[in-house]
């Protein structure tokens, strides 16, 4: 359904004629349920149902996210090359930037000041949510590096003797622009010294449509019957104790 581009979503139902409107059903149940306005609802599309910004999947996409980004990280890490002088950190949990750069390992990467103003060029570059809108206007000067600091990789890893550090993000998205496309995920692993990437590979795409699987079906148990995602046993545990 995320290649053939016809998941049956609001937005798909409404071009072929079956809804009259394409406004997310999971997004304005919950905002129902907390009395807010249903006005200008995110257009219920594969790629929104697949986020945490649909706030009715914002629980199984996130549970669904680290599962997969654990297995995936730790296989990286049990298939480096013997010899690699690369480490992978924060295997047990994340750390945001701020945290991270108080370690000496990192500070012998880059000085904080150093990494500090290259992040606030790229920072600019990117878009502030409207979550963040307040924030902005009451310190925009410092709000880039404020936020670059804050930022917390799903991984990382250091090369000491080289002094580089990768900086390991994990999208959990479907189709062509997914996590599964190998060219670039080739790439990426041979940057991380990880050999078998065949076989890595074959596996995480398995992980990856078994994930996504779960997403579907709890998008459709809710829409249709009303279930939402739970933190209680019921049904399929899909990771992080999320039940669907």
């Amino acid at each position: 359904m995320a290649v053939a581009g016809n998941t049956p979503t609001a937005s798909f139902l409404t071009k072929i004629g079956k809804m009259q409107s394409a406004g997310c059903r999971l997004c304005r149940i919950t905002r129902e349920a907390r009395g807010e306005s249903t006005d200008g609802l995110a257009a219920e599309t594969h790629g929104h149902i697949n986020s945490a910004d649909c706030k009715g999947m914002a629980t199984t996409f996130t549970a669904a996210h680290h599962s997969i980004w654990r297995h995936l990280y730790d296989s990286m890490h049990a298939a480096q090359k013997l010899k690699s002088k690369l480490k992978f950190v924060t295997l047990d949990k994340e750390s945001n930037m701020s945290t991270l750069w108080q370690q000496e390992k990192f500070l012998r990467i880059c000085s904080k000041e150093d990494l500090a103003k290259k992040a606030e060029d790229i920072e600019v570059t990117i878009p502030d949510k409207k979550s963040q809108e307040a924030r902005y206007n009451l310190d925009p000067e410092s709000f880039f590096v404020f936020r670059f600091w804050g930022r917390r990789p799903d991984g990382v890893a250091i090369n000491e003797a080289l002094q580089i550090g990768y900086f390991l993000v994990f999208n959990f998205v479907m189709g062509n622009r997914g996590s599964v496309v190998e060219s670039n995920f080739y790439t990426k692993l041979k940057k991380l010294d990880v050999q078998e990437k065949d076989k890595l590979s074959a596996d995480h795409v398995t992980q990856v449509c078994r994930a996504h699987n779960r997403v579907i079906v709890s998008f459709l148990l809710q829409v249709q019957g009303g279930t939402r995602p739970t933190t209680e046993g019921s049904r399929e545990n899909i990771g992080h104790n999320v039940h669907v």
